[in-house]
């Protein structure tokens, strides 16, 4: 490292953010927190996702003069930590991703399809 910090790539793939996501606790964030913190820090940034959410779109409505924040930096809060907490436990989550997306596709198949409460009028 040089020292300066890290600067994100035009595009990123999985790998290319969590090493710049690593790169960045390096040289800016000093160490990574513990994973039971990282974990509150994740727990956090959704209610804050929740919040805008339930505001935005669902039947809750804002306090007068409250500023909901913006949902897209929200939501790269949530990744952040994400990409945190795999790094810390070695994980690599383009690997991971694969997998996953493989189990729901084994496991979902028709699944949803076969659901009368998702058919494609997008009413119960």
């Amino acid at each position: 490292m040089n020292g300066s910090p890290p600067v994100a790539p035009e595009s990123l793939s999985i790998a290319d953010a969590q090493s710049c996501v690593d790169d960045w606790i390096q040289t800016i964030g000093v160490r990574y927190f513990d994973e039971l913190t990282n974990l509150a820090q994740l727990m956090e940034e959704v209610g804050e996702v929740a919040r805008i959410l339930s505001r935005s779109h669902g039947e809750q409505s804002s306090k007068s003069g409250e500023h909901l924040g913006d949902l897209s930096d929200e939501l790269a809060d949530v990744l952040f930590v994400v990409i945190c907490l795999a790094n810390q436990s070695g994980i690599d989550l383009t690997e991971a991703l694969k997998k996953n997306l493989a189990k729901k596709t084994d496991r979902d198949r028709d699944r949803h399809r076969n659901n009368p409460k998702l058919d494609a009028s997008g009413q119960p």
